[in-house]
């Protein structure tokens, strides 16, 4: 049967479907290869550096082409068979053929490359902080869309498409417990199919060995050695095993130049605030999310934690409610994928605090905005990369900076 060319398809340099054969150079921080066919470049997903591979093309860009993989030529010592069975199917991951090691080997390489390429090429990054490479995720949130049959996807979106669900049973990545779950919803929904009149997402939030569906249920949790309250939908971090680490790593950092004062500018429910108070003797946190805010200061009871305030409001106007003296405070920033807002950066950097703890997912945004900091008299101290989410190209950095 003739193969279909898709109706946009540039055939330049390579027809549709040609088959290739390349070693790969390297591999993204979005977890795709990069090999070259004499010097034009090719992209190729679940490849390791130094592998020879055959790959289909699909796509001629203006500058490279991308092309599915078809088989291993050359292996990788670092290979191996990934656990998954829709691993490659399933969006979700795309580390799973690699082991654990050298995923967290690449990703400190890549944390180290960001930095270089923007300037720091003296900057030290400190291997990343881990737990366990599988069964972590303490929430999971699959969805599956309006039935027109008994038997339908219940899952995540396929690799490559916005549209199509893959059925996913089971998911090595997140608990058993929500694994346990998930298996009698999906029972449940199946059983009653024909009654669901639009798709819906579901929710499965792990909080110690017992799972919640509703998202605004108030579930508490201890977190080290504080008891936090938050809503089970809502935003908190979904691998407690790894914030173990993590919170008293953020936390030495803070308090290691003996200041007086906190902010925490995107606060939630008071995480950071709370569990760094024996080290401050006063301290703010931030949120724009009025539930939050009334969850932090019940959590601020609940540890028994008088010296902490918690305000409700942007972190753009986070200055105008606090009094502290910038050269004894210090500031945790952990904002959303999309960075800072710029007005924000600007009155962080007129309040001139003498310590920035900056916390990302997304090591991009964060780094144009520690342009803004360094051009302001700020250095880097520290930068600690944090695994979160083993087996996906997904990475935790945390930037300590001082100003001269």
């Amino acid at each position: 049967m003739e193969k279909r060319v898709p109706k946009h398809f540039v055939p330049i340099p390579f027809s549709y479907h040609q088959v290739i054969e390349l070693s790969i150079d390297n591999v993204t921080n979005l977890g795709i290869g990069i090999g070259r066919i004499d010097t034009w470049v090719v992209m190729v997903p679940f490849v390791l550096t130094g592998e020879r591979v055959r790959a289909r093309i699909y796509k001629n860009h203006k500058n490279y082409s991308e092309a599915d993989l078809l088989e291993i030529l050359e292996s990788s010592p670092h290979r191996r068979e990934a656990k998954c069975p829709l691993y490659g199917l399933c969006g979700g991951c795309q580390y799973q053929h690699i082991v654990y090691e050298e995923q967290l080997r690449m990703k400190q390489s890549h944390i180290r490359e960001f930095f270089h390429r923007s300037g720091w090429t003296d900057a030290a990054v400190a291997p990343p902080l881990s737990g366990p490479e599988w069964h972590y995720r303490d929430k999971l949130t699959p969805h599956f869309q309006k039935p027109t049959f008994s038997q339908f996807p219940i899952g995540f979106l396929k690799r490559g498409n916005r549209n199509t669900l893959v059925d996913v049973p089971h998911c090595p990545i997140a608990t058993e417990a929500i694994n346990a779950a998930l298996t009698h919803a999906r029972s449940e929904i199946y059983k009653q199919w024909s009654s669901y009149r639009h798709g819906q997402t579901l929710l499965f939030r792990d909080v110690e060995g017992k799972v919640y569906q509703d998202p605004n249920h108030i579930v508490e949790q201890d977190i080290g050695k504080y008891r936090f309250f938050f809503r089970a939908g809502s935003f908190f971090q979904n691998n407690t095993q790894v914030l173990s680490k993590m919170l008293p790593y953020v936390i030495s950092q803070a308090a290691e130049d003996a200041t007086d004062f906190l902010i925490d500018a995107y606060c939630g429910v008071g995480l950071f605030a709370i569990s760094a108070a024996s080290h401050f003797k006063k301290i703010a946190g931030i949120e724009i999310d009025e539930d939050a805010v009334a969850l932090a200061r019940k959590n601020a009871a609940r540890n028994a934690i008088d010296h902490v305030q918690f305000f409700h409001g942007t972190a753009e106007a986070v200055f105008e409610q606090i009094t502290f003296p910038a050269d004894q405070s210090v500031v945790i920033i952990d904002p959303p994928r999309k960075g800072c807002e710029s007005s924000f950066l600007q009155q962080l950097m007129h309040f001139h605090p003498k310590k920035i703890i900056y916390i990302s997912c997304d090591p991009s945004t964060q780094i144009r905005d520690l342009r803004e900091m360094y051009d302001q008299g700020y250095y880097l101290r520290s930068i600690q990369p944090v695994d979160l989410f083993p087996q996906t190209r997904h990475m935790e950095n945390i930037v300590t900076l001082s100003r001269d």
